[in-house]
């Protein structure tokens, strides 16, 4: 059942629907979604931007961190997100490796996320470093989202996920970033685990829309990860999490109670079943009253 009220049409969220929400001051939305029921559960509530993240490699596949997925795994789960999303826009990300050996791969692989796997959007980790890269795909007709700050791909380098831009020159690195992003074009900014101060001065700073993870409320817009709202994670939440369901617990008790129930022969019930109807079942009753009798005559024969 749609989320989405009726007889109101939602339009269709773009590069340039983004832009404009940023002119309007209008916050921009987002949540992550790995399979086609999740996505359009997402989409049908008004989302604006539904993103394949590579967390998935954490949240759905149980790997440490995102290092580990390939760009096929990504691929089979954006084309799932894309066949359950019809008005949000869809980026995804471009895991670890499939943008950082060449240029050329970078746009080969990007566009397979374009025309393998319906993604309107790629997002590549880096800042001033990828401006060139981003221009390269870009110029392939494909739009790119910006990803700055806390970078999981870059979580060896780092020594963890840790906050960014605590320092005076790690700040001016993030804003060299942000502008070097911003001027090649990028379709928005993914703002990840940096003090709220800095992500008010980069928003304010560059014309692209920014989106924050971790990064205070004076982004464009926010995103989180569908698991991390849902309490479907197996661990302490970050800080900047806010968990807005217990799905967990509604797993875990309809589990249990579907255990318990199939144990005590509780289920299914009758109405749970499916019947013959009143003339085939007095056939088969018929048949196999005729069937007993015979069986009784062959014992009564071989005791004799």
């Amino acid at each position: 059942m749609s989320l989405t009220p009726i007889g109101v049409p939602r339009q269709k969220i773009t590069v340039a629907s983004l832009r404009e929400n940023k002119v309007q001051r209008q916050p921009i939305t987002c949540l992550t979604a790995y399979d086609y029921s999740t996505a359009r559960l997402v989409d049908e509530g008004s989302i604006d931007v539904v993103l394949v993240g590579d967390s998935l490699a954490m949240t759905m596949l149980g790997h440490e961190n995102t290092l580990s997925i390939t760009v096929d795994e990504m691929l089979h789960h954006v084309r799932a997100v894309r066949r359950g999303v019809k008005n949000a826009l869809l980026i995804a990300d471009m895991p670890y490796g499939s943008y950082h050996v060449s240029a050329s791969e970078a746009v080969r692989n990007a566009a397979r996320f374009v025309k393998e796997g319906g993604a309107e959007v790629v997002k590549v980790e880096g800042g001033e470093k990828r401006a060139d890269l981003i221009r390269q795909i870009i110029d392939a007709e494909i739009p790119v989202a910006g990803h700055i700050g806390l970078t999981p791909q870059s979580v060896n380098r780092m020594g963890g996920f840790k906050v960014q831009g605590k320092s005076l020159a790690d700040i001016e690195q993030l804003m060299r970033d942000a502008t070097a992003l911003d001027r090649a074009g990028v379709a928005c900014i993914f703002l990840e685990g940096i003090p709220r101060e800095v992500a008010e001065l980069i928003t304010s700073e560059v014309a692209a829309p920014t989106i924050g993870i971790g990064a205070g409320p004076g982004c464009d817009g926010q995103v989180l990860v569908i698991h991390d709202i849902l309490n479907l994670t197996f661990g302490p939440p970050a800080k900047f999490v806010r968990r807005y369901a217990d799905a967990a617990a509604d797993i875990s008790h309809a589990v249990q109670a579907f255990r318990s129930d199939v144990l005590a022969r509780q289920y299914p019930a009758d109405n749970e079943s499916y019947h013959l109807s009143a003339e085939t079942r007095q056939a088969l009753e018929t048949l196999l009253e005729r069937k007993r009798t015979m069986r009784g005559r062959r014992q009564i024969a071989a005791v004799e």
